[in-house]
């Protein structure tokens, strides 16, 4: 959500840095400044009031001690009338910051200078492409059918138990999954983020304060009784711990990492593109969250990027890092790479990972603040990144490692999965 102070001192850079995601947003922004000047007026009209039956409950007092009972009670009359305009105020202004937080809800994050100017994910911006795509010969079948042919994932029963997006890993299929997970975590632990085993699902406040709700109310699942809804994210509850807490400036940045299942609609989703492991309603994904003082968040940014890519390095698997347009990029980030591998027999690339910086997006929502000696609070950026995402990597290492004489397991994988090849 972004500050009123920043919109009402930046109202026409932030107007014409949000034309980089092809939204003309001057009405609502304008709406905002408007309300929010109605708000002020009407606070001081609250605290003049306020003051005023101050000042004349303290003369009644003295008017009591004095004996002069007939004054005390006409002033008394009039302070009554004074209590009741200010509970009046309190609640035209409650209602006036109610308006502005319903705009300011449906008002995206402001792009970073460096977004580029675009329509769709064909106009983001390729920044790195790097790694071999391999010569599979007559070895190129999609996963899919690697799945079934060596008994790793089988999706018809996913259908019968749930429903279509929910496979049932079984045998080495379970195993690798499992492999990766730890190999992620690890690797994660080794960059200095400290693991996190949050709930699966949140409560509202949480889904506002990440800016999941209401962008993506419609992609969560909802568990309407207990106004739960399971998380299609763990940046979602792990960046939430923070919540309405000032932290010190020397924690920073603090580093978090977690693996959780995660739980999306995916409505509107059908095609060739979503077949296999392609887009599913459950998958596995390892997040990284970081804190961060706001004149280090970009250079933060670049790290996770780095150790994304370091993760895809390892696995052997061909990448690119691509910088998302204006019109790709997601309601709460500032400024996202994503980073992509090559499906062979596909012959697509695949998304694995999204890198964010939110700057004080989210952290606005959250009330996150950080503190240095002796300063007010100030918002802190938050970042977050998939390190990884399970199902595409699954698809890209059983379509591109595949041989005559089965499929090949990464060397870093090994000692994790406990065997260098499917048979």
């Amino acid at each position: 959500m972004l500050e009123l102070q920043r919109i009402r001192e930046q109202k026409d850079d932030i107007i014409e840095r949000l034309k980089i995601r092809n939204l003309d947003v001057s009405e609502q922004i304008n709406k905002v400044i408007d309300l929010d000047e109605l708000r002020r007026k009407t606070q001081r009209e609250l605290d003049d009031t306020l003051a005023e039956s101050n000042k004349l409950s303290k003369e009644i007092g003295m008017l009591f001690k004095q004996g002069k009972q007939e004054e005390a009670n006409q002033i008394k009359s009039k302070t009554a009338d004074l209590k009741e305009r200010s509970k009046q105020l309190k609640e035209e202004e409650a209602k006036i910051q109610e308006q502005i937080k319903e705009i300011l809800y449906q008002i995206p994050n402001v792009p970073h200078p460096s977004v580029p100017k675009g329509n769709t994910d064909e106009d983001n911006e390729v920044v790195l492409t790097a790694g071999e795509i391999p010569d599979l010969g007559e070895y190129n079948l999609p996963h899919w059918e690697l799945a079934k042919k060596y008994n790793l994932i089988d999706f018809e029963l996913g259908v019968k138990i749930t429903g279509a997006g929910f496979p049932v890993y079984t045998g080495k299929g379970a195993r690798l999954q499992r492999a990766l997970i730890n190999f992620f975590i690890d690797e994660a632990e080794k960059a200095g983020f400290q693991e996190v085993i949050p709930p699966l699902l949140v409560n509202e406040a949480s889904g506002y304060g990440t800016g999941q709700l209401p962008d993506k109310e419609g992609q969560m699942y909802h568990c309407t009784v207990d106004n739960l809804y399971l998380i299609p994210t763990a940046e979602v509850p792990i960046t939430n711990i923070y919540r309405d807490v000032i932290v010190s400036e020397n924690e920073l940045p603090i580093k978090k990492t977690g693996y959780t299942p995660c739980f999306r609609r995916e409505a509107g989703s059908y095609g060739k593109d979503v077949r296999g492991l392609n887009r599913l309603h459950q998958f596995d994904k390892v997040e990284i969250v970081q804190i961060a003082h706001p004149s280090q968040s970009y250079e933060l940014l670049d790290k996770m990027v780095e150790h994304v890519k370091s993760l895809l390095d390892k696995l052997e698997l061909p990448y690119r890092v691509l910088r998302l347009c204006g019109g790709d990029l997601g309601f709460t980030s500032a400024l996202t790479f994503d980073l992509e591998v090559f499906s062979v027999a596909q012959e697509r690339w695949l998304e694995v990972s999204s890198v964010s910086n939110f700057e004080t997006f989210q952290a606005n929502r959250l009330k996150l603040r950080y503190r240095g000696k002796g300063n007010k609070p100030q918002l802190a950026h938050t970042l977050n990144g998939s390190a990884l995402a399970l199902p595409r990597i699954v698809a890209a290492l059983l379509e591109n490692n595949q041989t005559k004489d089965g499929i090949k397991i990464p060397d870093a994988l090994v000692e994790y999965t406990g065997f260098s090849i499917i048979k």
